[in-house]
């Protein structure tokens, strides 16, 4: 979720952007490619070619083979925040778009070669998380009558159902990959944890019990594994997750139980925002990050 009201385009945050993959057994982490500008949340495709980012409040390609960048046409959704997601088919993209009229976050869905947004989610703000396994369903937070819960929705559109209503925030919902659930964090416990509930919003279950702020759960394709994302108790309140931070990517199983970190590293905010696990489960795309001068 990105909570700024108009999305500056293009956003400068004094920092380099690093894009980095890591192997989830060993640990190595591999640098891509080094940004001048921000760049934020990489999706991968599930041919195992490509990433894709946001830069400047559009969408990125950056090819793993040449290791370069092409722009993807989102026409007037030119204000994309990092809450992006590709369909299981990888033939559309969906995209969380602050709208010029009011500065508030929408989801938009378009095909990912490049093309006309189609309005999903009128009410604002919306931002989007999660797609289904079987490609018929969004999964998002949104602000409704003052408080942020997860909501559903038809890929096509429709009429948005409201999954969450315990108070505290809750965000970030994903899919696990045989659709059976939904990962998400909230602060309902206090410290912001990782929590997973039915696709229906019954039985929700805390997962971690960490005393530090756990962001972002995203399932590995093969449903073994989640990361996530994690800030140290008192750097942050629970209900924020801001950039330019010390932060660990961290690893558990998706059953639950012990975790192990992955990478310590300087990011927190545009650094996984949304699942950039290998189409083979065997590693995790991210963001890092280094202040210029």
């Amino acid at each position: 979720m990105d909570t700024i009201r108009e999305m500056p385009r293009p956003e400068d945050r004094g920092v380099v952007s690093v894009l980095e993959t890591i192997d989830a057994e060993t640990g190595e982490r591999t640098t891509l490619a080094e940004f001048d500008e921000l760049i934020e949340a990489p999706n991968w495709t599930r041919d195992g070619a490509r990433l894709i980012y946001n830069s400047g409040g559009l969408l990125h390609a950056f090819d793993l083979a040449t290791r370069e960048s092409s722009a993807i046409d989102s026409g007037f959704a030119n204000r994309c925040n990092n809450d992006h997601v590709l369909s299981p088919d990888n033939a559309r993209v969906a995209v969380s778009h602050h709208t010029r009229e009011d500065g508030q976050s929408r989801i938009y869905v378009l095909p990912l070669a490049g093309g006309r947004p189609t309005l999903i989610t009128p009410m604002a703000p919306s931002y989007l998380h999660g797609w289904s396994p079987d490609g018929s369903t969004l999964a998002y937070c949104a602000e409704r009558n003052g408080q942020y819960d997860i909501y559903a929705i038809p890929a096509e559109g429709g009429v948005e159902t409201q999954l969450t209503d315990t108070p505290g925030l809750d965000d970030g919902p994903e899919y696990s990959p045989d659709g059976r659930h939904i990962w998400f964090n909230s602060t309902r416990s206090g410290l912001m944890q990782v929590w997973r509930m039915n696709a229906d919003g019954g039985e929700p279950t805390q997962m971690t019990f960490d005393e530090s702020n756990a962001w972002f759960p995203h399932v590995s394709p093969d449903g073994r594994a989640v990361a996530y994302l994690v800030y140290r108790k008192g750097d942050v309140a629970p209900n924020d997750h801001p950039a330019n931070k010390q932060v660990e990517l961290r690893l558990m199983p998706s059953e639950g139980g012990a975790f192990r970190t992955l990478a310590a590293l300087f990011g927190g905010q545009g650094t996984i925002n949304v699942n950039s696990w290998s189409p083979d489960s065997r590693k995790l795309a991210f963001v890092s990050y280094r202040l210029k001068g």
